[in-house]
């Protein structure tokens, strides 16, 4: 990225660009859990003992961790689009858009925190 004098070209400052790479990331992320939830689904179509393999591997502290992760990326995502709604159309919104990242990443803790304590508890407690 070329240096400007207010910051790193994409939208004058590095919180932009941040909030642009964790959207991108979080999208690949979400998109590819879904080709293995479509794919390992239709196992159950193909051979119903293959798709019971599979969900059993599925039950197990990793799995669970990794479903805390793709929830954290879909809050994420959700959030920060709406926030992109707000910058694309609402005419102040370019001016507020780094109040409005702080707003996201607030909401996402607030929403993540209570999700972790309950989703962690089930699965390392019983």
């Amino acid at each position: 990225m070329a240096k400007t004098s207010k910051g790193t070209l994409y939208r004058g400052q590095a919180h932009g660009q941040w909030s642009w790479v964790a959207h991108r990331i979080t999208g690949v992320a979400i998109f590819f859990f879904l080709l293995v939830h479509v794919l390992d689904t239709a196992l159950v179509r193909v051979s119903p003992e293959a798709y019971n393999a599979v969900m059993a591997t599925y039950k197990n502290p990793v799995m669970g961790l990794g479903e805390a992760g793709l929830v954290a990326a879909i809050v994420y995502h959700a959030f920060n689009g709406l926030r992109i709604i707000m910058v694309d159309f609402w005419s102040s919104g370019t001016k507020y858009q780094k109040q409005m990242l702080w707003g996201v990443l607030i909401l996402w803790v607030v929403v993540m925190v209570p999700f972790l304590i309950r989703h962690l508890s089930n699965i390392f407690g019983g």
